[in-house]
């Protein structure tokens, strides 16, 4: 771990937790009709430190993105063992890929 310049490092020390609320699902709506969902799973909590300058606990926050395909246009399916098209278009920026609902 990188130390902050105004962070006093500590022995990492993981800390229990509890959801006070569900994570909700982000949904995406791609240009091609596609709709994604995602959200993020907090996994561990560290405090790692204390601000030098105020003594607040300082913590790190491990997850892990999940992600769901939830609607796919009967045309954009391919049949097993078709051939795909082309897997990337360099001009496409994640921007133009999609648009948030």
């Amino acid at each position: 771990m990188a130390t902050q310049p105004n962070i006093v490092p500590t022995e990492p020390e993981v800390v229990e937790f509890e959801l006070e609320e569900e994570p909700k699902w982000i949904r995406l709506k791609l240009k091609d009709g596609t709709v994604l969902e995602l959200k993020n799973e907090i996994t561990a909590v560290v405090k790692v430190g204390y601000d030098a300058n105020t003594g607040i606990p300082v913590y790190t926050v491990q997850s892990a993105g999940i992600m769901r395909v939830k609607y796919v246009p009967k045309e954009l399916i391919k049949k097993p063992g078709q051939k795909a098209g082309p897997t990337y278009q360099r001009s496409l920026s994640i921007r133009d890929a999609c648009v948030v609902s």
